[in-house]
C-alpha cells in the first residue's frame, strides 16, 4: 500500500484527501517541488539527487506566496527520505512535495489562510526521450513574465502557462514546445531550460529570461565548466539562433537531458544527438547514479 506524508503524518494514499473547497484548487494558491531519486542496481541503493537544493529552492519559492511551512530543509530531507523507506522503491522514483494554502475561504489572496502540505512519490521513467531526440516547435503562448506570475518559482496556478504551451505543441505533432518571453527573446521549454550549442560553446538563456532557476541547469553549468572544460555563456538567445545551432537540448529533473533533434521542422545540426550533448547527457547520468566519486555528495543514499 502507497504511504504518503499528509498533515504531519505519515498515512495511505487513500486517506490523503482535500475539500473540494480548498482554496489552492481554485486559485493555484501552492507551490511544488519535482525530485528525482535514481535506483543504482550494481550498489542496490537508491540515491536522491540533490535533495537539501531542491528543498531550500522550495523554502525560498514559498516565501513569495507568504506559505508558512512547519519544516525546515533538514526536516524536510528527513522525512522524505523516512517516506521512501516506507515505500521501499528499487527503481527510479519521483518525489512530489506540495504546499498549498489548505483554507477553505473564498478569494484570491495570501495572508489570512493556513498552509498544508504533502509529499508522494511515484516510479519515473524518462518524462521526455533522452535517447533520439525530441522535435519542439516555439508556442503561440509567451512566457509569464516575473511579474506577471514569477517563473523562477514552482508555483502551481503558473503551470497553466506550460499547460496551455505543450497541449497546443502536441496537437501540432511536436513533442515539446519553446516559450518566447514577452520581449521576444528565447526562455525555456514547457518545464525544462534550454541549452544550445555554437561553435563548440555552450549557451543558456539568462535567469532575466523568465526561466524557472532549475536545479538541473546548476548542475550542468557546474560540469560543463569543471568536468567537460567548456565554454559555457548566459546571455539572451534570439529564436533563429535555435534554427543555426550546432546542437539543442532541454534540462530538468523531469527531462534530465533530453536532446532536441528539430525546432520549427528544421533540423538541429544532423537531425540527431550532437557529440557535445552525448558527452554531457552521459556525465549527467553517471553523476545522478552516485557513479562519480567526486559528486557522490550530491546524492543522499535512502537505504
Amino acid at each position: 500500500m502507497q504511504t504518503v506524508y499528509f498533515n504531519k503524518q505519515f498515512v495511505p494514499l487513500s486517506e490523503a484527501k482535500v475539500s473540494i473547497r480548498t482554496n489552492a484548487l481554485h486559485y493555484g494558491s501552492g507551490v511544488f517541488e519535482g525530485i528525482r531519486a535514481y535506483w543504482n542496481a550494481t550498489e542496490q541503493q537508491l540515491f536522491v539527487f540533490k535533495l537539501p537544493e531542491h528543498y531550500e529552492r522550495m523554502v525560498s519559492n514559498c516565501r513569495v506566496l507568504k506559505l508558512k511551512l512547519d519544516h525546515d530543509v533538514k526536516e524536510l530531507c528527513a522525512i522524505t527520505v523516512d517516506l521512501l523507506r516506507r515505500n521501499q522503491p528499487k527503481e527510479d522514483t519521483y518525489i512530489r512535495p506540495i504546499a498549498y494554502i489548505s483554507s477553505e475561504g473564498l478569494g484570491p489572496k495570501l495572508v489570512g489562510y493556513e498552509t498544508g502540505f504533502a509529499i508522494y512519490t511515484i516510479p519515473l521513467g524518462d518524462y521526455i526521450d533522452t535517447s533520439v531526440g525530441i522535435r519542439v516547435g516555439f508556442s503561440s503562448w509567451r512566457r509569464i513574465s516575473d511579474n506577471t506570475i514569477p517563473a523562477r518559482c514552482k508555483v502551481t496556478g503558473g503551470y497553466v502557462n506550460s499547460a496551455l504551451a505543450r497541449t497546443e505543441a502536441m496537437e501540432q505533432g511536436y513533442d515539446e514546445a519553446l516559450f518566447l518571453t514577452q520581449g521576444g527573446f528565447v526562455s525555456e521549454g514547457s518545464a525544462e531550460n534550454l541549452f544550445l550549442v555554437r561553435s563548440g560553446t555552450l549557451i543558456t538563456p539568462d535567469r532575466s529570461q523568465d526561466i524557472l532557476e532549475g536545479i538541473t541547469r546548476d548542475v550542468l553549468l557546474t560540469l560543463c565548466q569543471e568536468e567537460l572544460g567548456l565554454t559555457v555563456i548566459e546571455r539572451q538567445v534570439g529564436r533563429t539562433e535555435l534554427y543555426v545551432a550546432d546542437e539543442v537540448f532541454l534540462c530538468g529533473t523531469g527531462a534530465q537531458v533530453a536532446p532536441v533533434i528539430e525546432v520549427d521542422r528544421r533540423p538541429v545540426g544532423s537531425g540527431k544527438m550532437g557529440p557535445i550533448t552525448a558527452r554531457i547527457q552521459q556525465l549527467y547520468f553517471e553523476v545522478v547514479k552516485g557513479n562519480h566519486p567526486k559528486y557522490r555528495h550530491w546524492c543522499t543514499p535512502v537505504y
